[in-house]
């Protein structure tokens, strides 16, 4: 049994008029709950639930200090690749975008990862579009083997693979998996990847079983915010959240908050998520999962990553290149998406200071494995 099965259970539209059913006393038989359900959760992103955002955000506050302190991790990614052999309508990468490809060697995505640890980072993310006849898995374990001696922790975002192929990137040093599901409707996920392999929508949706099950130390999860209803994508995201901690329990979940941003090819949002909404969404996610990992990149503005800090994230992007190359020497390749906070990492490590966070470059090391 796998996540697809369980979520056959569940009708989008019916999953929809259960929200927007809910009523105020819904939501205050939320809040006044000691642990949050699906139930729930339905109710604390409904539209009811609006009024109540400041004792949400409150109540996400105290819960993160409680399972986290007063840290925020910081990590960079690293694109290795902007080849892509799928067209995401939403995606700088597209396929059919005619734009400046490139791939890194593995002696250029050492020289990018030496100009990363330099910044201070010792977590990274490595990335790529969706090539795996370019971004093979002997290319991938060269890279994860030139980049291991300068980070303690390196997590992927990469096409989707099997078991085996991560299990091998497990045994060269590779500890987190982060894999968005995009949208968990399966008719809008039809028309946004009209083609290549990534049309596949259950061979995507079971990329975190193949993940738990090879061992990653890290799971991430996310929804493309802005593609359907973001209410509905909370829920699903939710059940899928639920249901890695219950059958990967010794995996560490990571949930982060992608909203689509501009990119080549000028794909409009047809759902826009307000900065409000997204607030309300990352409330909702802490309470029901206080022990969750919440990621925030630089697609979101300074000013909105720096009022979210206290409201229960754990982990943010710094200093972001989302092109390859572009950190140890000028790139032209095109990137994913435009970034929106181009602050230094130094500069955002000096914000979470003044907010009474610490910022923390290294959270994780082989010698616990010992």
């Amino acid at each position: 049994m796998t996540f697809n099965d369980e979520m056959k259970a569940y009708r989008w539209e019916s999953i929809e008029g259960e929200i927007m059913s809910r009523s105020r006393s819904h939501v205050e038989k939320a809040l006044s709950s000691r642990t949050l359900d699906l139930d729930g959760l339905m109710s604390l992103v409904s539209p009811a639930a609006e009024p109540y955002l400041e004792e949400i955000a409150q109540r996400a506050h105290s819960l993160t200090q409680q399972r986290f302190g007063r840290v925020i991790s910081l990590f960079a990614p690293l694109y290795l690749s902007n080849e892509c052999t799928n067209s995401c309508v939403y995606c700088g990468f597209n396929t059919a975008n005619r734009i400046d490809r490139l791939t890194l060697t593995v002696d250029e995505a050492l020289r990018e990862g030496s100009a990363i640890r330099r910044l201070g980072f010792q977590h990274i993310l490595l990335v790529s579009g969706e090539a795996p006849h370019i971004v093979t898995l002997p290319y991938l374990t060269d890279v994860v083997d030139r980049l291991r001696p300068l980070f303690p922790s390196i997590s992927i975002e990469i096409y989707p693979m099997d078991t085996a192929s991560y299990q091998e990137l497990i045994a060269h040093g590779v500890d987190g998996l982060i894999v968005y599901q995009e949208t968990y409707n399966e008719e809008v996920y039809r028309v946004c990847h009209p083609r290549g392999k990534k049309r596949d929508f259950r061979w995507r949706l079971e990329t975190p079983d193949r993940g738990g099950a090879a061992g990653f130390r890290r799971i991430g999860l996310g929804a493309l915010l802005g593609l359907t209803h973001w209410r509905v994508e909370a829920f699903f995201l939710a059940l899928h959240a639920q249901y890695l901690l219950r059958r990967f329990w010794q995996s560490f979940l990571t949930i982060s908050f992608p909203r689509l941003r501009p990119a080549a090819g000028a794909f409009e949002p047809p759902f826009p998520v307000s900065d409000l909404h997204l607030v309300q969404l990352l409330g909702a996610l802490r309470l029901m999962f206080p022990d969750a990992g919440l990621i925030l990149s630089t697609r979101e503005s300074p000013r909105l990553r720096d009022h979210l800090i206290p409201l229960g994230i754990t982990s943010m992007s710094a200093g972001s290149r989302t092109e390859p190359g572009g950190y140890a020497q000028e790139s032209h390749a095109e990137a994913q998406f435009a970034v929106a906070d181009e602050r230094s990492p130094q500069k955002v490590a000096e914000i979470i200071k003044q907010k009474g966070y610490e910022p923390v470059w290294k959270d994780w090391d082989t010698a616990f494995l010992q």
